[in-house]
């Protein structure tokens, strides 16, 4: 079945009773699939500029949301639930709780750098993407060619997302006169909110074909290290050295040898551990013995819980 992108407009969060109502609306959601896909803008994003937008689109409600943090400045992310126990920080420090970016490095060096949010249970699509294709994983992929190339929506949305990207990189990107602040006018304009708006629905239908690709048998190493990768994106994103701009972002995280190297080692694992010892994968896919723990071989409903950052 092809999947559409939903016509409805994102819902912006500008004061804390609206922010309080989204993350009481957001608590107790499915964790497979995720329900959560982030994405962040601002000027110049990352520690030596400032976040302007949180978007965030809930799959299970196909609701989009647009935090305005420009707006609401540190409340966006310290600002509790009803209950007390929740706030768009620890939601996304949750471990618990999957959240799906698409490369989350820039995200992560703003976030830590600016509101001390340490991000965790993250699923880096770009690093799927990466894992899953077919030919040469020199460089990593961009959202724009993802979209394009792999995502389930109808052409029609397809089309609708890059003209209004286009149309928006125009006003905020310097080199084609553009200016960042666009972000932070108040109100917002209803391109942008559209524009924040589609990058973050289009992210499920993604999730969907890399997911399925990485369920097959096979995949067990890939599952290890896009887990392995993300883990290394946010550390070094939190490190003093990081370049939200180096063009080294554009290269890979695994060449050819490093791949064969882990591959035969997950194999060798395999042989000693599965074969010889009576060893099984928990939802981690961690070797464990099953006659001294009460688990059992992972099924396809722990996909998550394989690749999100523990």
């Amino acid at each position: 079945m092809t999947a559409t992108k939903q016509d409805t407009a994102p819902t912006v969060v500008d004061s804390q009773p609206a922010l309080i109502h989204l993350l009481d609306s957001i608590l107790e959601l499915p964790v497979e699939p995720p329900s959560l896909y982030f994405d962040l803008e601002g000027i110049r994003l990352g520690r030596l500029g400032s976040i302007s937008l949180v978007s965030l689109h809930v799959a299970p409600h196909s609701k989009t949301y647009i935090v305005d943090v420009n707006l609401l400045c540190g409340s966006a992310f310290s600002t509790l639930s009803t209950n007390k126990e929740w706030s768009l920080k620890t939601v996304l420090e949750s471990q618990h709780i999957p959240k799906v970016f698409f490369d989350v490095r820039n995200d992560s060096d703003a976030l830590y750098s600016h509101y001390q949010i340490s991000i965790n249970g993250v699923v880096d699509l770009q690093l799927l993407e990466l894992a899953t294709r077919k030919g040469s994983r020199n460089r990593v992929a961009g959202l724009a060619k993802c979209i394009q190339t792999d995502s389930s929506v109808s052409d029609d949305s397809k089309r609708a997302w890059r003209e209004t990207k286009e149309a928006i990189g125009r006003l905020y990107d310097p080199k084609s006169g553009g200016r960042y602040e666009v972000f932070n006018e108040c109100p917002l304009r209803p391109d942008i909110l559209q524009y924040c708006a589609y990058d973050v629905e289009l992210l499920p239908s993604l999730w969907e074909v890399y997911s399925t690709e990485l369920l097959k048998t096979g995949y067990g190493c890939w599952r290890s290290m896009i887990r392995h990768e993300t883990q290394e994106r946010i550390k070094l994103s939190q490190s003093p050295h990081y370049n939200g701009q180096a063009q080294s972002k554009v290269y890979g995280p695994w060449d050819s040898h490093n791949i064969e190297a882990a591959i035969e080692n997950w194999n060798d694992d395999v042989m000693l551990l599965e074969v010889h010892d009576g060893m099984v994968l928990d939802e981690y896919d961690q070797w464990v013995d099953p006659r001294q723990n009460s688990v059992g071989r992972s099924s396809a409903s722990t996909l998550v819980a394989r690749l999100a950052t523990k």
